[in-house]
């Protein structure tokens, strides 16, 4: 049998996002729940709720639809079209969909298709509660064993890597960009899609935090330093203490250590190096308010700070 993702692979988008955009349309009743969904995925970067608990506040909309079966096939009226060509020219018998995306968002499209085996997040399609986890990385796999004990993969297709786990069980396995089929091993990713992640978006947050730190404590040293460069430092320094408590256990969930805090300090040395040019720059060339100075130079340098830290401070294992 082949095995195929969903989203993105055989079909040209994302099927949830289109069938929420589909519903808002008609129903706007459905802003009501923004707040909570944004709140929950404002959680979901910090790791304090799971993917499949801020899903679950996503799905919350389906209160707002009355007829969710009527709404799923006006919606496959309008979108089977997405269903991409390489993908209908190659469909077999034996064909298995795997997805994070709803079972009953993905069964009508499977029965037009012919596709007789899919596996897909089990949510309620009136409440959006979940029965067990989002059908996601090694999930699929355990999904995969759970329903079809026998299952031997010939070919593997999806559009990310974090599908890792399915392209290990398959004889071969492709990556898909738009409708380029490219070798697993041979697909590199571009270097952007780092600064696409939670992990990325959970540092911004802590970088936000690490901004008003820095700047704070900065100036409520420059009451005693009266040198703006020199009460720069030790306000950096203890801005960089909050900074790694945050990032070790919201950022990348790992365990405090001293290694890793020594290491985290040698991530911060070009960021500290370009901060220390900026507000020096800004103090003999300027002469602004010092909170100023502090403000901008903690901003600047926060993509190579990511880096550091991501390959240096917190990496794991390949």
């Amino acid at each position: 049998m082949n095995i195929y993702d969903f989203d993105e692979t055989i079909y040209d988008s994302d099927s949830t996002r289109d069938f929420y955009f589909h519903c808002l349309r008609k129903y706007p009743k459905i802003l009501i729940s923004v707040p909570a969904m944004a709140w929950a995925f404002f959680l979901y970067i910090l790791g304090l709720k799971t993917k499949t608990q801020f899903k679950e506040k996503m799905y919350r909309f389906l209160y707002y639809v009355p007829d969710i079966d009527s709404e799923l096939n006006l919606f496959w009226n309008k979108n089977e079209r997405k269903i991409k060509q390489w993908y209908r020219d190659r469909q077999r018998d034996d064909d298995v969909i795997i997805s994070a995306s709803p079972e009953f968002l993905l069964e009508p499209i499977c029965k037009r298709l012919g596709i007789k085996s899919l596996i897909a997040s089990k949510v309620d399609k009136h409440t959006g509660l979940y029965s067990g986890e989002n059908c996601h990385g090694e999930e699929k796999v355990k999904r995969l064993k759970a329903e079809i004990p026998d299952a031997v993969c010939e070919e593997f297709y999806s559009d990310s890597l974090s599908d890792a786990p399915l392209a290990e069980l398959a004889a071969t396995a492709k990556i898909i960009r738009g409708n380029e089929i490219i070798d697993w091993d041979k697909y590199k990713p571009s270097k952007l899609k780092m600064f696409l992640s939670r992990e990325f978006l959970a540092f911004l947050v802590v970088g936000v935090i690490n901004t008003l730190s820095n700047v704070v404590f900065s100036t409520i040293y420059s009451i005693f330093i009266p040198n703006t460069t020199l009460a720069f430092f030790p306000g950096y320094i203890t801005s960089n203490v909050v900074s790694y408590l945050l990032n070790s256990k919201l950022t990348f969930n790992e365990r405090l250590g001293f290694v890793k805090f020594i290491k985290f300090f040698i991530s911060y040395i070009p960021n500290f190096v370009i901060q220390t040019v900026i507000v020096y720059l800004f103090d003999r060339f300027i002469h602004g308010p010092s909170v100023i100075a502090y403000a901008i130079a903690a901003v600047i340098g926060v993509p190579v700070t990511f880096i550091f830290m991501k390959v240096f401070t917190f990496r794991k294992g390949k």
